[in-house]
C-alpha cells in the first residue's frame, strides 16, 4: 500500500532511528539515518556492499523498509545492482523528502 508522503512522514523517514535499530555494516560503520546510509554507500567498498546486497541478502532494503518505513526506497534498493546506483537512489529520495518538508 502506497503511503501519502506529507511533511510529517518525510521528517520521520529522515530522522535518526533509535540506538538499537541502527544499521550495523560489516565494515564496522553504523548508520542511524538515510543520510548516513547514503554517505556510507558512497564510501564503502564494493565487497562490503555485496556482503549486504546479494542473491541471499537484502540488508539495506530490509532496514529501510522495516526500520525507516519507506517501502518505495526499499524496493529501489532491492533492485539496485551496484553501490553507486543504491547511493544515487538514497540521495534522490533524501532530496525528494526534503522538498516535501520545505515545499520547494
Amino acid at each position: 500500500m502506497a503511503v501519502k508522503i506529507n511533511k510529517d512522514i518525510a521528517r520521520q523517514w529522515l530522522a535518526d532511528v533509535p540506538e538499537e535499530k541502527k544499521f550495523w555494516c560489516s565494515d564496522g560503520k553504523l548508520f542511524k539515518n538515510l543520510a548516513e546510509l547514503g554517505v556510507g554507500l558512497n564510501e564503502m567498498s564494493e565487497e562490503t556492499f555485496r556482503y549486504h546486497a546479494n542473491a541471499y541478502k537484502a540488508d539495506y532494503s530490509n532496514w529501510v523498509k522495516d526500520v525507516i518505513g519507506d517501502e518505495a526506497l526499499a524496493g529501489f534498493l532491492l533492485r539496485s545492482i551496484s553501490k553507486s546506483e543504491a547511493a544515487g537512489r538514497v540521495r534522490d529520495r533524501i532530496a525528494f523528502l526534503n522538498k516535501k518538508i520545505t515545499g520547494k
